[in-house]
């Protein structure tokens, strides 16, 4: 604005030079035609639309100009003398200091927001003594107003759970069971064995085989409560088909641990959604592009997948993140841009990508 008001100023003053050269008589009779063609263009144009620079000119000019001779100009007097006002009250302006304390960090914000969030019942000062031992030091007047900047309520009235939550609560302790069958390049048929829980969507090979007698399925589920025993968990449904290979010893298993048997309804995949998505999953992965040798190449394969599954790959349903995500709390500034390296998984089939040490 600054240099288009100095090139206005630059043109006009030099168009008054010109003027001072000239007649009386010639000035006259321009400006009788100038104010012709200015009365052509308000009957057209009521209101024109001026920009800064024009009004600060204008300003400028009215104040050489005898106050009865403004009727030349396109806006009215007020309209001067409000523009003349602002250039004054902009010259005359210092600049703004802001009073009070510091704002808080953005992260420090989205940390206080995370923990009222994955806690409903914690109040102010709960959360400003979990901060503390975190190191990080915020009055509880301060974490007031940043839950209100986000739109969340105090502790008693943002309890209320909604019914993904609930749900979610409910399928602790849920695990479905299922197999499904690969093909090798010898037309041998294998028969895989898997378990997911419902509520982190970890995945847990049982185990290969081209023969699935009872005898072998019962091994595995002993298996499968010896690993989630070691983890804490404890299994309180499972969740299974009609498959003839899960026998009553299969289900006794489960009934001796504490827990409950659910077979599910005859020709009903969408009763076993979990495993039956997790099936295409891996197929559409990472079984559809191999060829399969034998039992002992399936099992590398599964559990190289499975690995990844649980421990890389973002799911929709965990907010992006992985089964085995890491339980700690952000670190403030860990967000940044940094070189990132890529890990190949079955020959390229797969790639992980992990910031550089």
């Amino acid at each position: 604005m600054l240099s288009k008001l100095a090139y206005l100023t630059l043109c006009r003053s030099i168009q008054v030079l010109m003027l001072l050269a000239r007649g009386d008589a010639e000035k006259d009779l321009e400006i009788l035609v100038l104010r012709h063609q200015l009365t052509v263009l308000r009957r057209h144009t009521p209101c024109p639309r001026l920009e800064p620079a024009d009004r600060a000119l204008l300003a400028a000019l009215s104040r050489a100009l005898p106050r009865e001779r403004w009727s030349c100009f396109l806006v009215k007097p007020d309209t001067l003398l409000r523009w003349h006002r602002r250039l004054v009250a902009g010259a005359w302006t210092y600049p703004h200091r802001q009073t009070g304390r510091p704002p808080l960090n953005p992260d420090v914000q989205q940390l206080i927001v995370r923990l009222a969030k994955e806690n409903p019942t914690w109040g102010y000062q709960r959360i400003k003594g979990e901060l503390q031992r975190l190191g990080v030091h915020v009055s509880a007047t301060a974490i007031r107003t940043t839950l209100r900047r986000h739109g969340l309520d105090p502790a008693p009235r943002r309890a209320s759970g909604s019914w993904q939550v609930f749900l979610r609560q409910q399928a602790a302790g849920i695990v479905a069971c299922d197999f499904f069958t690969v093909d090798t390049v010898f037309l041998r048929r294998l028969y895989v064995l898997f378990f997911i829980e419902h509520d982190t969507r970890r995945v847990h090979l049982a185990g290969v085989t081209a023969n699935p007698d009872s005898r072998w399925v019962t091994q595995q589920v002993r298996n499968l409560l010896l690993v989630l025993e070691e983890r804490g968990r404890r299994v309180r449904f499972m969740l299974r088909d009609r498959d003839a290979r899960f026998t009553h010893a299969f289900d006794d298993v489960f009934r001796s641990e504490g827990g409950e048997v659910l077979v599910t309804p005859v020709q009903a995949p969408k009763a076993n959604a979990y495993a039956e998505r997790w099936v295409r999953t891996v197929r559409a992965e990472c079984l559809d592009w191999l060829l399969i040798v034998g039992r002992t190449h399936l099992e590398q394969v599964l559990r190289v997948y499975v690995e990844r599954y649980d421990r890389h790959r973002p799911h929709r349903s965990l907010g992006l993140e992985a089964p085995d995500r890491p339980a700690g709390l952000a670190v403030v500034g860990e967000d940044q841009a940094g070189e990132v390296r890529r890990h190949d998984l079955l020959g390229g089939l797969l790639h992980e990508y992990r910031p550089a040490a």
